[in-house]
């Protein structure tokens, strides 16, 4: 199932996509379509996708999305390359991070440019989980009953930020930096551990080019390792990490301007487009 946060009849709705068509469900948010035993579809009063005004899937997370740092080996590479004390070394373990975010951006939305504290604006496009029930000590064999479903999400970083403070949280946490959508593909669609073709262009040129199978740390690895002793809520946001192919790995960095259109591509999910304020 395809499901989409949308505008319906002037409210805020869930939705689900058959035939290029949103039909609304009984739910007027993710969360509590998430939290539910079944997601009913009234195949009626459906809106074509292009035409509906559609929000990121959970437009206001009610917490911090969990990110994983280097998860893709060629990204480590080049994250070395821009910053090697940073970087360069040996990962035995998963990188966790937090991501905080006021309000999603939505497919076709703004992403701040925040000149005035940034001149290093960079993108990450990143499979996103969502997990779908309380989870806690959960293991490997059995963290796919957990994840309700993906979706993409920009991890928009400000460099020098990360740099300037030496960890990532402020630089990936300023408002307007989690581009995220255009749905949430849920899990029974996708198989696991999902093997997925991962893409992102800026003004049209291909940036990054790689497949989530490439991870270093997979979703089954992440949700064991942090459901032990840690309770993951239903709904929360784990954010896979980025492969190489980023604006600050070019031997040039590459990174974002005023106007710059920045589109991530995830096979079986879709298309996320969005604008560098101008």
């Amino acid at each position: 199932m395809r499901l989409y946060t949308y505008l319906f009849n002037g409210e805020e709705r869930v939705g689900a996509e058959r035939g290029g068509y949103i039909y609304p469900t009984e739910f007027g948010s993710m969360l509590d379509a998430i939290r539910s035993d079944e997601i009913r579809v009234s195949y009626e009063n459906g809106i074509a996708v292009e035409k509906a005004e559609i929000y990121a899937p959970i437009p206001v997370p009610q917490r911090d999305v969990i990110c994983l740092g280097i998860n893709y080996a060629k990204h480590g590479a080049e994250a070395a390359q821009y910053n090697k004390e940073a970087f360069l070394r040996e990962q035995p373990f998963a990188i966790y991070f937090s991501k905080r975010v006021d309000r999603a951006v939505a497919p076709g939305g703004i992403i701040k440019a925040h000149s005035d504290i940034t001149e290093r604006l960079d993108y990450e496009c990143e499979l996103a989980f969502i997990i779908g029930k309380d989870a806690l000590d959960v293991k490997r064999e059995d963290a796919a009953e957990y994840i309700f479903g993906y979706t993409i999400l920009n991890d928009v970083s400000a460099r020098d930020l990360q740099t300037r403070h030496k960890q990532w949280y402020f630089g990936k946490s300023l408002d307007g930096f989690t581009p995220m959508g255009p749905c949430i593909v849920t899990a029974d669609e996708v198989a696991f551990p999902p093997k997925l073709d991962i893409k992102s262009y800026v003004n049209g040129e291909l940036r990054q080019s790689s497949n989530t199978d490439y991870m270093v740390f997979d979703p089954a690895h992440v949700i064991a390792e942090l459901s032990a002793g840690m309770t993951l809520r239903a709904g929360t946001i784990v954010a896979t990490g980025t492969p190489e192919g980023v604006g600050m790995g070019f031997d040039t960095p590459k990174f974002l301007k005023a106007g710059d259109s920045v589109v991530c591509e995830i096979e079986k999910i879709g298309r996320l487009e969005n604008t560098v304020e101008a």
